[in-house]
């Protein structure tokens, strides 16, 4: 493995969320694995939505990454692209003002996340 894929959700110069897939690189260290450079984060917040979680165009509160530990989610951007994201996944929210994002839960059951904001 040479990089960890992770999504971003960003507000384009129309105001309109979009997608990002974009790669963080690892560098090999020996026994322990492969590590990307330290990324500086502020806090984390632990979350868990019901079954029914539906949550209409909203904009991300700060900067941060989604980490999706089960359950699936459907996230579907202003410009009318979805996507779903599972177990291991990651976001990196940054629509932080224009139109936002969609999210609900895909299956029917309590779904947990972990937020981790940056600057």
């Amino acid at each position: 493995m040479t990089s960890f894929k992770v999504t971003r959700i960003y507000t384009d110069s129309e105001g309109e969320s979009r997608f990002e897939d974009i790669f963080y690189p690892l560098h090999s260290q020996g026994i322990i694995g492969a590590l990307s450079e330290k990324v500086n984060v502020q806090e984390m917040t632990f979350r868990a939505v019901e079954p029914a979680y539906d949550y209409d165009f909203h904009n991300a509160p700060a900067r941060q990454f989604v980490v999706l530990p089960d359950g699936e989610v459907e996230i579907e951007t202003s410009a009318g692209e979805k996507r779903i994201f599972g177990p291991g996944e990651v976001l990196q929210a940054e629509d932080i003002d224009g139109r936002g994002h969609r999210s609900r839960n895909v299956e029917n059951k309590t779904r947990r996340s972990l937020f981790i904001t940056y600057r």
